[in-house]
């Protein structure tokens, strides 16, 4: 079995108590390994919902100015076609 990146995994078997007492620096290795990539995966992940919620904050403010500008144009307009 191997990793997301390639790396080669090491079942433990689950009736092997043996084994378990001998979970050697080769597997706690891989699982930091892992680790790692999940946190930098995550970090990247956080970055990127960052980025996102700075560019819908300022979506939303230039919908908000937008429809404020729209709304001083309608509400002036029939007050400068009346005569």
């Amino acid at each position: 079995m191997s990793g997301p990146n390639g790396d080669l995994i090491m079942p433990v078997e689950a009736g092997a108590e043996d084994e378990e007492d001998s979970f050697g620096e080769a597997e706690y290795a891989a699982i930091n390994s892992m680790l790692d990539q999940i946190n930098s995966c995550l970090d990247q992940l956080e970055e990127k919902n960052d980025d996102l919620h700075a560019r819908l904050q300022e979506l939303l403010e230039s919908n908000r100015q937008t429809r404020l500008e729209f709304q001083q144009e309608f509400g002036e307009a029939p007050s400068d076609a009346s005569p």
